[in-house]
C-alpha cells in the first residue's frame, strides 16, 4: 500500500472516529435526557451507534495493518 493510500485511510478512520463519536452522543443524549420516554427511538440509535463503531473498527484495523506491512 503506497503512503498516499495509507493517508487517504488514515482520513477516513478519523472520519469515521467522528461520525461514530456523534452517534455515541446521540445515544447519551437519548439515554441520559429522554427515556423512559422516548424508548421507541433505542433500537434505531443504539443499532446506528453499533454500526458506526464497526464502521470504525474496521477501517482502523485496515490501517493498523498497511502502517506495520
Amino acid at each position: 500500500m503506497s503512503e498516499d493510500d495509507i493517508r487517504e485511510l488514515d482520513r477516513q478512520v478519523k472520519k469515521l472516529k467522528r461520525l461514530a463519536g456523534e452517534q455515541a452522543a446521540r445515544l447519551h443524549d437519548l439515554v441520559e435526557d429522554r427515556l423512559p420516554a422516548a424508548w421507541q427511538e433505542l433500537p434505531e440509535i443504539s443499532q446506528a451507534t453499533l454500526a458506526a463503531c464497526q464502521a470504525w473498527a474496521e477501517a482502523n484495523a485496515r490501517l493498523q495493518a498497511a502502517q506495520k506491512g
